[in-house]
């Protein structure tokens, strides 16, 4: 029972924060795919900066227990759900966390996309069977593979000389990094001040 109001909480206050971002509003999401609003990539890679900063730098405190991870397996059809996604994502301006919580704070579009959501999975699991005949679920590069070498665990690195702390850390400061540099657009000329008329 604590288990699941812990849960009940922590995807509460997730979903409060990605209102606050505005990840909750389609229009700021398709403004980012179409770079001319940035705001909320930046975000997005800040903090997924500061989680693995904080992850590797916690496993080599030996504050988390590497046991607590679990590394999911590759195989082709991760990349084939990711590309449907993300189409779905550029269509409709949101992802499943969003749509949830969009849901939650009334916009009546994200209902439609959570019906969606729930019809692509009760069809995929209809077509299971199939699906798996074609190969497109067995594993690749290893099965369930780091990049690197994680201490305490038994998962194979695709590169065996490189501890995976640092590496986890490395990257996790790139992104923020890039959230930093970042320009809050790529695409989009300066929107007009006062009563100054937009060139034609």
């Amino acid at each position: 029972m604590t288990t699941i109001i812990l849960a009940i909480v922590i995807g509460g206050a997730f979903g409060v924060v990605l209102d606050r971002i505005g990840a909750t509003n389609p229009k700021y999401a398709l403004k980012m795919l179409a770079l001319t609003n940035l705001h909320l990539m930046k975000t997005i890679l800040l903090a997924i900066g500061v989680a693995a900063v904080a992850m590797f730098a916690g496993q080599m405190a030996g504050l988390i227990e590497v046991g607590h991870m679990s590394v999911k397996s590759a195989y082709l059809g991760v990349f084939i759900g990711g590309l449907m996604l993300g189409t779905g994502w550029a269509v409709t301006g949101y992802c499943p966390g969003t749509g949830l919580s969009a849901a939650a704070t009334g916009r009546k579009d994200a209902l439609f996309f959570i019906a969606g959501g729930l019809l692509g999975a009760a069809a995929y699991m209809a077509s299971y069977s199939w699906v798996k005949s074609t190969g497109v679920l067995d594993s690749m590069f290893g099965g369930k593979a780091t990049v690197a070498t994680i201490p305490g665990t038994n998962y194979p690195a695709l590169f065996e000389g490189l501890p995976g702390d640092i590496v986890g850390i490395v990257l996790g400061l790139g992104f923020i990094a890039i959230a930093f540099a970042l320009p809050n657009k790529f695409v989009g000329s300066k929107e007009p001040h006062g009563n100054a008329q937009p060139a034609k």
